[in-house]
């Protein structure tokens, strides 16, 4: 019976949930790098024993690490750019004696054929490469060539918070950025082009149809579908039809459309899922109640997921990388709270348990589906 690792990146360490097909019972091993904030730990698609970190504090800097073993034990890649004894300096380097100085990894990417290749993006927003399991990056610096200099942070930074690979056309790729924008590059990382047509920021920018300084907060796709998109907006829950070209707005009947969580159904590609909070100012569920919303048509639609989740008194968020979903069936999804809990549903998002409880602040989750 195939199995589940969940992958849990705290403020103060990551933890790895283990369980069988059945997802009743579940293994909580952690916390690893305890005391460190770990933005995102992620799983290779292609080997199940693989899995990297990214570790990082305001002193000592900024860490990949990678397991071999499924998360029992870890090394640390890389370590010669990460820190170089100033305090609080983080410095990746692109082959040449002039480093690229950032605060955190927000976000990794391990490649969908071979677990040696892995993206990285980082605050401030750039965009780095490794082609040996994380033990040397270079960046891909036509990224900034995208009117960097006139990103702006979000409320949390200005992170490249989301990288999505085509799984179609292996040289397409899609990144978010806060406060940026989406973009698309069709060559593998080399070049890449704003992708916000559509978009409208009226209360972030001057110029609302912007090309770039849109905040966006995640963007999803289906394996099976990959030029259809849906974007969790600063403000609107979006899709594209069109590979990025254009976008309109699904928030529906959305009881708000700001939040940060996205997700799409592992089998269903109209089945899509967010959580939505008050508003940038106010980030907590609608009523104290916390709800998954789900559509089963692609937006629009919305339907609220109660079932095993408090609705009462509840004034946690959910970070834009603590949701996902398993490949089995029926498909699990996964979420994270800012209260250190990590729900598990395991009929599509009809009813929900908590896994575990009380764990430090949730800022990642993800699914490694186990054979």
């Amino acid at each position: 019976m195939s199995g589940v690792r969940v992958l849990v990146g705290t403020r103060k360490g990551a933890f790895v949930l283990t369980s069988d097909g059945g997802r009743t019972s579940w293994d909580v091993r952690g916390p690893f790098f305890g005391g460190w904030e770990v933005y995102h730990v992620k799983g290779s698609p292609v080997d199940p024993n693989r899995i990297y970190a990214s570790q990082s504090s305001g002193w000592f800097g900024q860490v990949i690490q990678r397991s071999d073993d499924g998360g029992a034990t870890w090394e640390p890649m890389g370590n010669e750019f990460a820190y170089e004894g100033v305090p609080g300096t983080h410095q990746w380097y692109d082959g040449t004696q002039h480093p690229w100085e950032f605060k955190r990894v927000w976000h990794l990417e391990p490649s969908r054929t071979d677990p040696d290749v892995v993206w990285a993006g980082v605050e401030d927003a750039a965009l780095f490469h490794s082609a040996d399991g994380g033990k040397s990056w270079q960046e891909r610096a036509g990224l900034r060539a995208i009117k960097g200099h006139l990103w702006q942070p979000g409320a949390g930074g200005m992170g490249l918070h989301t990288i999505l690979l085509d799984p179609g056309t292996p040289a397409r790729m899609y990144l978010a950025i806060s406060a940026a924008g989406a973009f698309r590059s069709d060559d593998g990382g080399t070049t890449f082009r704003a992708i916000n047509h559509g978009l409208h920021s009226q209360y972030e920018l001057p110029d609302p149809d912007a090309q770039v300084g849109h905040c966006v907060h995640r963007i999803a796709l289906h394996p099976s579908r990959p030029d259809v998109l849906f974007m969790q907006k600063h403000w609107d829950v979006l899709r594209s039809d069109d590979a990025g070209e254009s976008w309109r707005e699904v928030s529906g009947n959305l009881p708000s459309d700001f939040g940060f969580a996205l997700a799409v159904h592992a089998h269903e590609p109209e089945t899509v899922y967010v959580v939505p909070i008050l508003s940038d100012s106010l980030h907590y569920p609608p009523e104290a109640k916390l709800r998954v919303y789900r559509s089963r048509t692609g937006g629009g639609e919305w339907e609220p997921l109660t079932r095993g989740l408090p609705q009462a008194d509840c004034y946690v968020n959910v970070l834009r990388g603590a949701m996902s979903v398993d490949r089995l069936d029926p498909c699990g999804v996964y979420f994270g709270t800012t209260g250190g809990q990590v729900y598990g549903s395991r009929d599509g998002g009809d009813s929900w348990t908590p896994i575990v409880r009380d764990l430090p602040a949730v800022l990642s989750v993800e699914v490694q589906t186990l054979p």
